[in-house]
């Protein structure tokens, strides 16, 4: 299993050497995420567990895309991610949790992750950058989409499309002490450094 401290520090020099070969200072870095300067320090010395907003702010900014960012362990051609290895990088309140299980690198990138939301958890994310496109099934449960100002219910076997580029949320709608709800979710990037 990846521990925290191991995505922390693979997070610490993505991020600083990243920075460093685009001749970008802490300041330079911050005014283009919108990530404070003090965030950037804490991240670059392996000591803060940031958020996903805050990752995907730090990897748009960089043309790196997320899995190149958090990616612990580097293949070749092959990269395989066993299980319980892949890197949680959300918890909720009452124990769900997103795990990036896969990814592919710029400039096309492409996520698949596995969520977990605990009964009335959920999970609301800024838009992403332009073009960007999700794809959620859901395994286990029910799970609440909200994209712009449409909503879905959907049940296990259910599946959703919808525009990442705008402000979207995940919910498990089961009050406690309800099922949780257990989706596969993939994120398609188009364009990653390519500005």
């Amino acid at each position: 299993m990846t521990d925290l401290s191991q995505v922390a520090a693979a997070i610490a020099i993505r991020v600083r050497s990243s920075r460093l070969e685009r001749g970008w200072t802490l300041d330079a870095l911050a005014a283009r995420s919108g990530v404070s300067r003090r965030m950037l320090v804490s991240l670059e010395g392996g000591q803060t567990n940031p958020s996903i907003a805050t990752l995907l702010r730090l990897a748009d900014s960089l043309g790196i895309g997320l899995p190149a960012l958090v990616q612990v362990a580097q293949a070749p051609a092959l990269t395989v991610t066993r299980a319980g290895d892949a890197p949680t990088l959300w918890r909720g309140p009452s124990g769900g949790q997103a795990r990036l299980l896969a990814g592919t690198k710029p400039p096309n990138v492409v996520e698949m992750w596995e969520w977990v939301l605990e009964p009335g958890e959920s999970h609301g994310s800024d838009a992403h950058s332009a073009g960007t496109r999700e794809l959620l099934l859901v395994l286990e449960g029910e799970v609440r989409v909200t994209a712009s100002d449409e909503v879905a219910l959907l049940s296990a076997g259910d599946s959703v499309t919808f525009p990442g580029d705008r402000d979207h949320a995940y919910a498990n709608p089961a009050p406690p002490p309800g099922p949780p709800a257990r989706f596969v979710l993939t994120v398609l990037q188009p364009g990653v450094g390519l500005d």
